[in-house]
């Protein structure tokens, strides 16, 4: 790609990102959008003067800016404030790459004569020309790159010791200074085994009794219960139809047909209809519930009297058979996943078998779109495949257009349907918790886009050549060091496109905009619904991610991407620090479990990049420094399997001081005995209560459903 090309991807994206801003500053000011843009924050604005809010400013900036550490932790819980850590651990690492490779790096690969330079014609010279594939052969200047190879690791490697440390000890003052809560003293158990002579509810009363007789407190047996769910749902959107046509002044609307989409059939007095409909429901829900007695399954959450008790069950096997009585932490009762609930040893690794299938089987299918970007990226292949447009591919603002803007759009619109493909494969592995969920989906998304964007366009050359890749492992090195480098263009427009105006674009919420009119158009007061969304980390945490690893791979190589790059975390630290306080509410809480997954991906970054030295010095006939950087890497591993015995502990569970000084502090609380008697209450399916349909007309600030205590 020439600088030209990029220029006009730059130009594209910044006008974009400056048009989403103005256009949030402006509608967040009006009333009628503070559920849009300020969910968390609903209240009364001051009606002033039009032409002022008409205005854009720049005054939810202060706003992201002024709160402090501690009460971003409040408004957001321990995973968005790790969540903004991400940015803050990015800044600083590539401030330190942007001082070393524009000041020194860009210099040297610019003053080099392995390309050829035209001067005169600088808009149009190829960005290879302020790469390392610029700098002589055997060059003496490429020691200085070994140099920078070696601080940055070292810099890099002491940041994510201290951030570790910083969040481990944040995880664990907010366990500490936490309320006691249900799943601190409780355990999920599966895979109980049947009795011929007991219920199951039985046996789990006589095993937990008999090993555990002064910490065992109580259980609760998990039924099947989405048939009763799917009834529920039905419940609640005829609920919403009845609400909404008594709400309703015109008595016409109130007569209408009620088969096919309301074609169908003779006209009947809807409200009539639906109160007889939400009867007739709510009596199936009734019958389902009763129906259920002893007919438990295979699982229960199991609680104790203390902390410590719980800790204790969880950590060692409980039955002869290893299949039988297993143990999981329990979720908390918000997080808690009633939609599956799998029991089987067998099931459970059949779905794992199934969802490494699929997964790997959408990364190979998502090379037809990897392909076509690709083609996209050099026009001689687009004037042979349709030669027809090789009088339009000629005109210079078009050939530049496709050239630096169309393929990162194209790869980033695809690339939306990772997250909620991911995300629905985790739910179906057995996962008990939206947060398990969610944290299995960012893993498998991290890793699906780290081949796909990275490697898949890297090594764009043919199948043979990404096969040679696996068939010879030790050119790994050089043939890493032989494709990078020439996608750099390439990666710069895609965090210009996918990175700038994707944060931006978070700003206007666009999406959720248009739907709140469309809402407004065709919705009655009386049926309008207020939720907070929540933040999806699966979706945003494998691309601040992948920013981060091509900006490691290349801080060396190209280090023109940096200040790219670093706009970018600067972009999403205001933003997203924006909305984690006004928008955004936390929906289950982890303590922090994501920071290990931005480790690791640190870590392999910086292998990464190791090896690719290795290629290029070796590549660059220097041999000595391709030698010399070989023990990198080692050192990285050892680097890492420290921090992993130092503070990987801390993420699997916490220690036994902190949870006894918390049981001590409970002894003295005099609302623990009512806590302990209500305990497993929290973790009773909502679908086995009683329900109850209120009867009133708003349901803005009452419950379409109320379950009785």
């Amino acid at each position: 790609m020439i600088l030209s090309a990029l220029l006009v991807s730059v130009g594209i994206n910044f006008g974009l990102c400056v048009i989403y801003i103005c256009l949030f500053s402006i509608l967040r000011k009006l009333p009628v959008h503070a559920d849009v843009y300020a969910p968390r924050i609903v209240a009364e604005t001051k009606n002033d003067s039009t032409l002022e809010r008409l205005l854009p400013s720049s005054s939810w900036v202060r706003m992201a800016w002024l709160p402090t550490e501690d009460q971003l932790l409040m408004r957001s819980g321990l995973d968005g404030f790790v969540f903004m850590r991400i940015y803050v651990f990015s800044l600083k690492v590539f401030t330190f790459a942007a001082v070393v490779g524009l000041c020194i790096l860009l210099p040297i690969n610019y003053m080099g004569s392995q390309i050829y330079i035209d001067f005169f014609d600088f808009t149009n010279e190829s960005l290879e020309s302020f790469s390392i594939s610029n700098v002589n052969d055997g060059s003496k200047r490429l020691w200085i790159h070994f140099g920078a190879v070696y601080a940055f690791t070292a810099f890099v490697c002491y940041l994510l010791y201290v951030e570790f440390g910083y969040i481990a000890s944040k995880r664990l003052a907010f366990y500490s200074s936490s309320e006691p809560k249900p799943n601190e003293f409780t355990v999920l158990v599966r895979g109980i085994p049947k009795s011929p002579t007991d219920t199951l509810s039985e046996t789990v009363e006589k095993f937990f009794s008999e090993c555990y007789p002064t910490l065992y407190l109580s259980h609760y047996m998990i039924y099947n219960t989405s048939k009763i769910w799917k009834l529920i749902d039905d419940a609640e959107k005829t609920y919403r139809k009845l609400v909404s046509l008594k709400s309703t002044k015109q008595s016409s609307q109130r007569y209408g047909r009620v088969g096919c989409f309301g074609l169908l059939g003779p006209k009947v007095d809807l409200v009539e209809y639906y109160e007889n409909k939400l009867e007739v429901l709510e009596d199936k829900v009734r019958k389902q519930q009763s129906l259920l007695n002893g007919k438990e399954l295979r699982a229960a959450f199991v609680s104790f009297k203390s902390r410590i008790g719980a800790a204790i069950t969880l950590n060692i096997q409980q039955g002869q058979n290893p299949t039988e009585w297993l143990t999981d932490p329990a979720p908390e009762d918000r997080d808690i996943y009633w939609a599956f609930f799998s029991t089987s040893f067998l099931t459970k690794w059949i779905g794992n078998v199934v969802v490494v299938l699929a997964c790997t089987a959408l990364t190979i299918l998502f090379f037809i779109p990897v392909i076509i970007v690709q083609g996209l990226t050099n026009l001689y292949t687009l004037e042979i495949l349709f030669p027809f447009l090789k009088g339009i591919l000629n005109i210079n603002v078009v050939s530049q257009v496709i050239t630096g803007y169309l393929p990162s759009l194209i790869l980033k619109t695809f690339l939306k349907i990772a997250p909620p493909v991911m995300k629905f494969l985790s739910s179906i592995q057995s996962y008990v918790s939206h947060s398990q969920i969610e944290r299995s989906a960012c893993i498998k998304v991290l890793w699906f886009i780290i081949w796909n964007v990275f490697f898949a366009n890297a090594l764009s050359g043919s199948i043979l050549y990404r096969l040679n890749v696996f068939l010879n492992p030790k050119q790994i090195p050089s043939i890493l060091a032989a494709a990078v480098p020439g996608q750099a263009s390439f990666f710069i427009s895609y965090v210009v496109t996918s990175g700038w105006t994707n944060t931006a674009s978070e700003l206007l919420r666009l999406t959720p905009l248009i739907f709140s009119y469309i809402k407004r158009i065709f919705a009655t007061e009386s049926d309008e619904e207020f939720e907070v969304p929540s933040l999806s980390y699966a979706r945003e945490i494998p691309n601040i991610l992948l920013f981060g690893l091509l900006g490691i791979t290349y801080f060396f190589q190209s280090p023109l991407i940096l200040p790219f790059l670093l706009v970018y975390f600067c972009m999403g630290y205001l933003v997203y620090r924006h909305q984690l306080l006004y928008v955004y509410s936390p929906k289950f809480e982890t303590g922090g479990q994501f920071w290990p997954i931005v480790h690791h991906c640190t870590v392999f970054s910086l292998i990464l990049m190791q090896l690719i030295a290795i290629g290029i010095f070796g590549l660059k006939q220097l041999s000595l420094a391709s030698t010399l950087t070989i023990p990198l890497p080692i050192i990285t591993l050892l680097f890492n399997s420290y921090c992993q015995k130092r503070f990987s502990p801390l993420f699997k569970g916490y220690p036994v001081e902190l949870m006894t000084k918390k049981d001590k502090r409970d002894e003295n609380d005099p609302t623990i005995s009512e806590f302990r008697e209500n305990l497993i209450t929290a973790y009773q399916d909502p679908a086995l209560k009683p329900i109850k349909f209120s009867s009133t007309t708003d349901s803005r600030n009452a419950p379409l459903l109320a379950f009785e205590t």
